[in-house]
């Protein structure tokens, strides 16, 4: 493609550019001190950012009287809404851990590391540091000489005020963390009056060391060297993926605002802003690279630069590589792909609902004793063994009947007309089923042994065998 009278392609970029100055990663050796400006992607940012509220509100939620949202883990319970699941509803949470997986998938060969730019806890509490630090210490350039200035009395104050609202933030998180495994009312009078559980001390004590280390202190570090999802990332874009591009053809060959009129220049005037606001101090202009996550910020500062210079928006902006050289954007139905990933997320989630739709209160379970499967007894009757296991999913405890079919002439001990089933848990109950052995004509029948819920019309039926001698002719 043809700028100004000069030809900018894969030879002419290399020209611009060396190979090593495709990747820019910072290993720490600065600070990254990311300049804010406004537009519709920082408006966008905080407005997803704004999601994680429910991280800290959720926990103060009711319904029913008790706690909305709440992981029993002592009790084994996961109460959501009035509803109880319980470890044999692990299932379920497979179909949610699926469901975000693929979603993830699905989103990142769309639009690359969307979540990583607006919705990562990692991006999001980095950003209300950052934030934090420019009301104490002021902008990028008052930060980065209070950096290098000796320390005094002043540099010792906004230092000190910084860490500690640091801290605070951190502690909130570690308290909002342990408040969805626990009773938030409890939780907060055990921390107030100190007496909350020890356990309970060292989940707030850690999330608050690890908040304050990697959104305080790490940063982007967190993302370039501790996060898989950065190097897994390739395997999902590709050529027709919208990312954060720079437009070569259109603004290389670059110059500053006085060297525009000159022949030949594209319309970037290096004026830096992009590589300024950028969180992970990527400069876009040299091709995607592993420290962009997404976040458009640039985009939002280069199409401020464009509208003081009277140029058109666009220099960096939301391209796939197709686009960029010249192609149109490829559907999203004939992106294989993206329709897979798609498809397993509306499965996952369609088998979710219908799980949660046809979920009931009663669970049973029969084990039928293997050694021995039968015993004659003296009165001449088979008598086989079984362990009932009755899940009570109801938040109340439940009283149900107990009833077995399968043979007109068979007895049960104990007779089960009435059995109690708390709330939340797991009853079991042995049962023996005998037969008149005169009456079996045959080695194995089936055996259906139903629960009723004394109080509903809600049944539950299991199906097992009744096993006899083997009889001689």
């Amino acid at each position: 493609m043809a700028r100004g009278g000069v030809i900018l392609d894969k030879q002419g970029l290399d020209e611009l550019y060396s190979e090593t100055d495709y990747w820019q990663v910072n290993v720490g050796e600065q600070t990254i001190h990311a300049k804010r400006m406004a537009g519709r992607f920082r408006r966008l940012k905080w407005l997803a950012a704004s999601v994680w509220l429910l991280f800290f509100l959720g926990p103060y939620l009711r319904w029913q009287g008790q706690q909305a949202v709440l992981f029993d883990i002592p009790a084994r319970q996961f109460h959501l809404f009035g509803i109880t699941l319980l470890p044999q509803d692990i299932w379920l949470l497979t179909m949610v851990l699926l469901f975000f997986a693929l979603l993830l998938a699905a989103v990142t060969t769309v639009a690359g590391r969307v979540y990583c730019g607006f919705f990562c806890f990692q991006t999001v509490w980095t950003d209300v540091f950052t934030w934090i630090e420019e009301r104490i210490e002021g902008p990028p350039q008052r930060r980065q000489r209070l950096d290098q200035a000796p320390w005094d009395s002043r540099k010792l104050f906004l230092k000190s005020a910084k860490h500690l609202v640091y801290l605070l933030i951190g502690l909130l998180t570690g308290i909002s963390f342990t408040l969805w495994f626990g009773d938030a009312r409890e939780l907060w009078s055990g921390f107030v009056h100190f007496d909350a559980p020890l356990f309970a001390w060292g989940t707030v004590a850690t999330f608050t060391f690890f908040t304050y280390l990697f959104a305080g202190h790490m940063r982007e570090q967190v993302c370039f060297w501790l996060c898989p999802y950065a190097r897994i990332q390739g395997a999902m874009v590709d050529r027709h993926t919208v990312l954060p591009t720079y437009d070569f053809s259109r603004g290389e060959p670059r110059g500053k605002l006085k060297q525009q009129q000159a022949a030949g220049l594209g319309d970037c005037i290096d004026c830096a802003q992009c590589v300024a606001v950028c969180p992970t101090g990527v400069d876009i202009r040299r091709g995607q690279q592993e420290g962009c996550i997404t976040c458009a910020l640039c985009i939002d500062a280069c199409d401020a630069i464009m509208d003081k210079v009277g140029r058109a928006h666009g220099l960096i902006r939301y391209a796939s590589l197709d686009e960029v050289e010249g192609g149109a954007p490829r559907p999203l139905l004939r992106r294989p792909r993206v329709m897979v990933y798609l498809g397993i997320v509306i499965a996952s989630v369609s088998i979710l609902l219908y799980g949660l739709a046809s979920r009931q209160t009663l669970e049973l379970k029969v084990l039928h004793e293997r050694q021995p499967l039968f015993v004659v007894r003296s009165d001449g009757s088979v008598q086989n063994r079984y362990e009932l296991k009755v899940v009570n999913k109801a938040e109340s405890m439940l009283r149900v009947r107990v009833r077995v079919s399968g043979h007109a002439a068979l007895t049960t001990e104990p007779v089960l007309d009435e059995l109690s089933l708390p709330a939340g848990k797991v009853t079991a109950q042995t049962l023996f089923v005998r037969v008149p052995a005169r009456d079996l004509s045959v080695e194995r029948m089936p055996l259906f042994i139903r629960i009723e819920d004394l109080h509903s019309a809600t049944v539950v039926e299991y199906e097992s065998m009744f096993f006899a001698p083997v009889r001689s002719e």
